[in-house]
């Protein structure tokens, strides 16, 4: 970069015209080449004195780029052949196996199959160099065409943004720096999201027309709060002996353990004695393996929904929806109850929002959490059969399906 700088360039004539020729870097050369504008015509209207010519000649240099850092990154860029393809493959792999902030496995999954199938269709071949306000513009309009959500659009668009800012010099510092416009990218705002919500009747019905132990498996989502990674991952170990307590320390995504989706999901989650006894009674003798499992292997989430839950919201008239619908319901009813906020965002696993909530040791008091854990309830009823037609821990058709 040292000679591509401060150049005045060369004002010549040529035939009714006067031209700055300057040298300029290109794509695919090894060496700048010559490049000649037009100034103003010798006479008449248009005409500009030497000392304006000069003056002009250098505002067209300095408009062109020639002599900046950022065109000569670009050019080198594209000798170089670095496609957003080829560093969307290298920030991946980076991303997988920081120690700074982790990525969990499915987090990744869902990257690689959103830059699989919408991002580098549309900017794989392009140059690094390229990818700008523009380029994602285009990105977001093409999937506004395909009339995805309003979510789902946000964050495939940030995927762009991430790759470019993995491109680092030795330094640390960006290659390629954007001030992206937000204004000019228009992307969609997140309003009006969906959020499914199981009524206390609701769950009753699904709790009593489930078999097995997904009966036990629905009531104690309902009663906890868990998420559904978090309960799929709980193993024996993890359940208190008297089943008053399960301990989150994992989660399932798939049939691969990984941790906790943030540091707040790591907790203690106090059980009603009703479901507590439902979740010993499944567990039976068992000193280890999954709470909820199938011929020694942890159930998949998909085939849960599909062949057990949808199945039975079907039976009883009600709209598809996901596990974490039983999330909401347990925080919804655990506010009715008026328990304490620091408890319920405890037990459910949410970040603390002020600085009292930090000096607030509610978590330690387990004494003062399982009282309100039975005096909260758990808003829905049990069915009252003999545990031993409920809990049955031989393997059902239904769980060898799934």
């Amino acid at each position: 970069m040292a000679s591509r700088s401060g150049q005045s360039g060369y004002i010549e004539r040529k035939g009714n015209a006067y031209y700055v020729r300057f040298r300029i870097d290109v794509s695919g050369q090894e060496r700048r080449a010559y490049k000649s504008i037009r100034l103003c015509p010798v006479s008449g209207p248009g005409f500009l004195g030497k000392a304006e010519r000069r003056r002009k000649a250098k505002e067209m240099i300095q408009e062109s780029g020639a002599d900046t850092a950022e065109h000569f990154e670009k050019i080198e860029a594209i000798n170089r052949g670095e496609s957003f393809r080829s560093q969307a493959a290298i920030w991946m792999k980076q991303v997988a196996n920081r120690k700074r902030k982790p990525v969990k496995p499915a987090t990744l999954h869902g990257w690689k199959w959103a830059l699989d199938k919408y991002v580098l269709p549309e900017m794989g071949d392009m140059h690094l160099a390229d990818i700008g306000n523009l380029a994602l513009k285009r990105l977001g309009e093409k999937l506004s065409a395909a009339n995805l959500s309003a979510n789902t659009i946000r964050l495939v668009c940030a995927l762009p943004k991430m790759v470019l800012a993995s491109v680092i010099d030795d330094e640390g510092d960006g290659k390629y720096p954007r001030k992206w416009n937000a204004e000019f990218l228009d992307l969609p705002t997140i309003t009006d999201q969906h959020q499914p919500v199981l009524t206390s009747e609701q769950v009753t019905q699904v709790v009593s027309k489930a078999e097995g132990q997904f009966r036990v498996l629905f009531a104690l989502l309902a009663a906890t709060g868990v998420r559904a990674g978090e309960v799929f991952g709980l193993e024996v170990q993890h359940v208190s002996a008297d089943g008053k307590t399960i301990h989150i320390r994992q989660s399932l995504w798939g049939k691969q353990i990984q941790g906790p989706k943030t540091k707040n999901s790591v907790r203690d989650i106090d059980v009603h004695p009703s479901v507590a006894a439902m979740l010993r009674g499944l567990i039976g003798e068992r000193k280890s393996g999954f709470v909820f499992q199938t011929r020694e292997q942890p159930f998949l989430q998909t085939n849960v929904l599909r062949r057990s839950l949808h199945p039975v919201l079907k039976e009883i008239g009600i709209e598809k929806m996901g596990f974490h619908s039983f999330r909401r319901y347990r925080v919804t009813h655990l506010r009715k109850q008026m328990v304490p906020y620091d408890l319920i965002r405890f037990w459910i696993g949410h970040a603390e929002k002020e600085i009292t909530d930090i000096y607030s040791k509610v978590r330690d008091d387990i004494s003062f959490r399982q009282e309100w854990a039975e005096k909260a309830g758990t808003g829905f009823e049990l069915p009252t059969l003999h545990p031993n037609a409920v809990l049955c821990t031989q393997i059902s058709q239904t769980e060898k399906a799934a």
